[in-house]
C-alpha cells in the first residue's frame, strides 16, 4: 500500500472529502467478471488514466484527460488494489519484509496515479463537476482505505514482520515500523464490532470534510465585494484597480469592481483602501464567512473525532493526532504557545498603541477596529522605516524572483539549474513547467509552477507532488507550487509584495524536499513526515530571499534593471520584523483554536462555535478584537477539512528549525555549495526513511534551541 493513496485520500488534501450518507463497504469491482463487456473494454482503451503516461517521467497527460475519465479510473484502480492486497494476505507463504511490505508498496499503480492528478485539479481548477467526483469519491476512498487496514490477515503479516524487524536494515525496519504504526492507529487491534464503529466514523468523517470545504468555497465566492464606483478605491494603485475590474468582467459585471476573498481573516487589500466603510465591509465579509453552513459542520466533526480517539484507546483527538508527531503530547504544544503567548501579546499592544496614535494623527476620532489595522499599521510602517508598498514593487517582478532570486539560490546552494520546457500538457494556461538538472547535468524531475489567484483555486499556497521519487519503481519526481498571487490585467507586470517573494521561496522548499528525495520505497518518499517536520525545508528557504548576495542578484526594477537602492534595501529589510506582534499573534490564537477543538473528551458539549472561539482564546490569555485568529473557526480549513487537525502549531515548531538551521549555515559560511550539499544529503533526500530529529542531529551536530526564532520573529533583539 503506497502512501501516495494515504496521503490524498485520508486528508492530507485540504480539498478530499465526501458529499453522501451512504456508509459504502469494499468496491465491489473488485469481484468484477474478468470477461469485459466490448463498451467497457472499448472505454478502458480511451481512458488515458488506463496506461502510464508516455511523457517523461510519467509527467500526467492533461491534453488527453478529461474529467470523465477520473471516475472510471477510480472505480478501477480501487478494484485492482483490492484484488493486489487480498493476494499479498491470502499468500500461503509464511510474511516476508519482500512477499509483505514490498509487495504493498508496488500495489495500487492506477489509483495512485488518478489520485495524485485529481486532487492536485481540486485545489487549483475546482469547479461544480469536479467537487461531484469528489464527492462521490471521497466516501469510497475511505471505505477502500479501511478495507485495507482493517484486514487481519493482512494485519497477521505485518505484525509477524515487525516483531521480526531487527534483521531488516536501518531503512527497511524504518518502513516496517511505519507500517505496523498505521495498522494500529487504524484500529487493526479493535474488535470487529470496534473495527465496524471506526469504519462508520470514518465514512461520516469523510463527508464532513468534504462539506466544510466544499462550503469556505461557496461562503468565499459568495462573499466578494462587487463595488460600482472606482472612487470608492481610492488608495489602490492602477494595476489594482485593473484587476479588480478584469474581476468583474470574468464574473459578468462588466463595469463593476470584484474583490475577491482570500481564505484568512485578514485581506491584502485593506492595507491600502482609503475608505474606511468598504474596509468594514470587506473584512466583515471576510470574517462572517460561512458560520451558518460550517458550524454545525464543525461540531459534530470534532465530536467524530473525539469519538474515534476514546476508541483508539486516546483521550482526546489531540493526544491521538500527536502520539504520532514529533511533538508526542498536547502538553508539549501548550507549553510552546503559552510560552510565547505574553512576549506576543506584549509586543502587539505596543503595536495597536502605536497605530491608535497613527489615527489620531491623522484626525480620526475612532477606536481601533480590525479593519483598521492593516492600514493604519501601513503608515505607521512608512513613517517609521520611510516606506511605501509601491515603492518595492517594482523591484519584485514575478519572473525577476523566480529565476534571479529562486533558481539563482538553488544554483548556488544545490549546483541545481532549470531548464523551462513548453512541450508539457499542462491543466490550466497560467502554469509554467520546468525541468530540473542536477549539478553534473542529470536530470532529477520536473517542477511545474502554478502563481496566479483565479477562481476555483483554494487560497494560500502549497506543494503537491503528481509523482514522487522513490527507486523502488524508479520513479522521478514532478511537483507542483501552487500559490494565489493576484493576476496583473493583460500587458501588465506581476509585481510582488516582499511576502509574496518570500512565499515563492518558501513553496520552493517544499518542491526541493519532493525533487531532492532518494529513497527507495514510496511511502517513505519526499514530504511524506510528521507534519510538525514537513515544514521545516519550506520556512528554511524562507530567509535566502533577504540574503545579501541573493537579493542583489533579484531586487532589481523591472523597467530600468537597476538594483534596489541600498537604503530602500535597508529599510525593506529593517522593516520585516515590523507588525511581528500581530503576525505572530494572529497565527498563536489559529494554532490554539486548532488544539482546543481536539482537545475535549467524546460526549462534551462544545456549544455554540463563536463561544466556544472566544472562550479558547481567553482561556490562553491572546484574545483582542483588533486581532483576530489567522483562520476563524468557519474557514479554518487547515484543520477541518485537511490534514492539520490539532497539527497547525506545526509551522511554529518547524520555525524553530528553520531558524536554528539557517543561523548554523550564517555561522559556517553561509550561501555555499558545501552547506547546501550538506543540508540536502541529511536533510532534503532522506524523506521519512531517517527518524526527523535524527536527520536534524546528523545536520547540526544537535538539537535546535528557539533563539534564532526569537530574532527572526522580532520578539527579543
Amino acid at each position: 500500500m503506497r502512501k501516495t493513496l494515504v496521503a490524498i485520500a485520508i486528508g492530507a488534501s485540504l480539498s478530499l472529502a465526501a458529499c453522501s450518507d451512504n456508509k459504502e463497504q469494499a468496491p465491489q469491482a473488485a469481484q468484477a467478471d474478468t470477461v469485459k463487456a466490448p463498451q467497457t473494454a472499448a472505454a478502458e482503451a480511451t481512458n488515458p488514466l488506463f496506461q502510464k503516461s508516455s511523457l517523461q517521467y510519467e509527467a500526467p497527460e492533461f491534453d488527453k484527460i478529461k474529467l470523465s475519465d477520473y471516475t472510471p479510473a477510480f472505480e478501477k484502480g480501487m478494484a485492482e488494489q483490492s484484488a493486489e492486497v487480498d493476494a499479498i494476505a491470502n499468500n500461503p507463504e509464511p510474511a516476508t519484509f519482500d512477499n509483505t511490505i514490498v509487495a504493498m508498496e508496488k500495489t495500487g499503480e492506477l489509483l495512485n496515479r488518478t489520485a495524485s492528478t485529481f486532487f492536485n485539479l481540486t485545489g487549483t481548477i475546482s469547479n461544480d463537476e469536479i467537487r461531484a467526483i469528489q464527492s462521490d469519491m471521497a466516501p469510497k476512498l475511505s471505505a477502500h482505505q479501511d478495507n485495507i487496514n482493517l484486514n487481519p490477515k493482512l494485519f497477521a503479516r505485518v505484525e509477524a514482520i515487525y516483531n521480526d524487524r531487527a534483521s531488516l536494515s536501518a531503512e527497511d525496519q524504518r518502513l516496517v515500523e511505519i507500517y505496523y504504526k498505521q495498522f494500529v492507529r487504524a484500529g487493526a487491534k479493535l474488535t470487529d464490532e470496534q473495527k465496524a464503529k471506526v469504519r462508520e466514523l470514518n465514512g461520516e468523517m469523510a463527508k464532513l470534510t468534504n462539506d466544510f470545504a466544499q462550503n469556505v468555497l461557496k461562503a468565499t465566492k459568495d462573499a466578494a465585494i462587487v463595488v460600482d464606483d472606482k472612487a470608492e478605491l481610492a488608495g489602490l494603485s492602477d494595476g489594482e484597480i485593473a484587476s479588480l475590474a478584469a474581476a468583474g468582467k470574468a464574473a459578468g459585471l462588466e463595469g463593476k469592481y470584484v474583490i475577491n476573498l482570500m481564505n484568512t481573516t485578514r485581506q491584502p487589500i485593506l492595507t491600502n483602501l482609503d475608505n474606511r466603510a468598504l474596509r468594514e465591509k470587506v473584512w466583515k465579509a471576510s470574517a462572517g464567512r460561512a458560520l451558518d453552513l460550517n458550524g454545525p459542520v464543525v461540531k459534530r466533526l470534532t465530536e467524530l473525532r473525539a469519538e474515534k480517539a476514546k476508541l483508539m484507546g486516546f483521550d482526546t483527538w489531540a493526544d491521538y493526532v500527536l502520539d504520532n508527531q514529533m511533538a508526542k503530547t498536547p502538553a508539549a504544544v501548550y507549553q510552546m504557545l503559552d510560552d510565547l503567548a505574553p512576549k506576543v501579546v506584549a509586543k502587539t499592544q505596543a503595536e495597536a498603541a502605536d497605530i491608535q496614535q497613527e489615527i489620531k494623527a491623522a484626525g480620526g476620532d475612532f477606536e481601533l477596529a480590525p479593519w483598521d489595522w492593516a492600514f493604519y499599521a501601513e503608515k505607521v510602517r512608512k513613517a517609521k522605516y520611510d516606506l511605501d508598498e509601491n515603492q518595492i514593487k517594482p523591484y519584485f517582478e514575478l519572473d525577476n524572483v523566480l529565476k534571479n532570486g529562486i533558481f539563482f539560490t538553488m544554483q548556488n546552494l544545490f549546483g541545481i539549474t532549470f531548464k523551462e520546457r513548453h512541450d508539457l500538457p499542462v491543466y490550466h494556461p497560467d502554469v509554467r513547467t520546468f525541468e530540473v538538472f542536477d549539478a553534473d547535468g542529470s536530470s532529477i524531475g520536473f517542477f511545474y509552477a502554478d502563481y496566479f489567484a483565479r477562481d476555483g483555486k483554494r487560497g494560500g499556497a502549497w506543494m503537491n507532488a503528481m509523482v514522487s521519487q522513490n527507486n523502488l519503481l524508479g520513479k522521478h519526481p514532478v511537483v507542483v507550487n501552487v500559490l494565489n498571487i493576484p493576476k496583473p490585467a493583460e500587458g501588465q507586470p506581476a509585481l510582488l509584495t516582499f511576502d509574496e517573494a518570500t512565499t515563492m521561496f518558501h513553496e520552493m522548499g517544499h518542491a526541493l524536499h519532493g525533487l531532492f528525495s532518494n529513497v527507495k520505497y514510496p511511502t517513505l518518499a519526499g514530504t511524506s513526515v510528521p507534519r510538525d517536520f514537513v515544514e521545516f525545508p519550506s520556512q528554511f528557504e524562507e530567509d535566502w530571499a533577504i540574503n545579501p548576495k541573493v537579493i542583489a542578484n533579484y531586487a532589481k526594477n523591472y523597467q530600468t534593471g537597476e538594483p534596489i537602492p541600498a537604503e530602500l534595501l535597508k529599510k525593506v529589510l529593517d522593516s520585516r520584523k515590523f507588525n511581528q506582534g500581530f503576525d505572530s499573534l494572529e497565527y498563536i490564537e489559529a494554532a490554539l483554536l486548532d488544539m482546543e477543538w481536539h482537545s475535549f473528551p467524546a460526549g462534551t458539549d462544545t456549544g455554540a462555535v463563536q463561544a466556544f472561539e472566544d472562550k479558547a482564546l481567553e482561556k490562553h490569555g491572546v484574545k483582542m478584537a483588533v486581532v483576530p485568529p489567522r483562520y476563524k473557526t468557519p474557514y479554518f480549513s487547515h484543520t477541518f477539512a485537511g490534514g492539520y487537525s490539532a497539527g497547525y502549531y506545526a509551522y511554529l515548531w518547524t520555525e524553530v528549525f528553520a531558524a536554528d538551521a539557517f543561523q548554523y549555515m550564517k555561522d559556517n559560511g553561509g550561501l555555499t555549495r558545501e552547506n547546501g550539499d550538506k543540508f540536502r544529503k541529511e536533510i532534503l533526500s532522506k524523506g521519512n526513511s531517517i527518524d526527523p530529529m535524527q536527520q536534524y542531529i546528523n545536520f547540526k551536530g544537535s538539537k535546535p534551541t528557539v533563539d534564532a526564532l526569537l530574532k527572526r520573529r522580532g520578539l527579543v533583539d
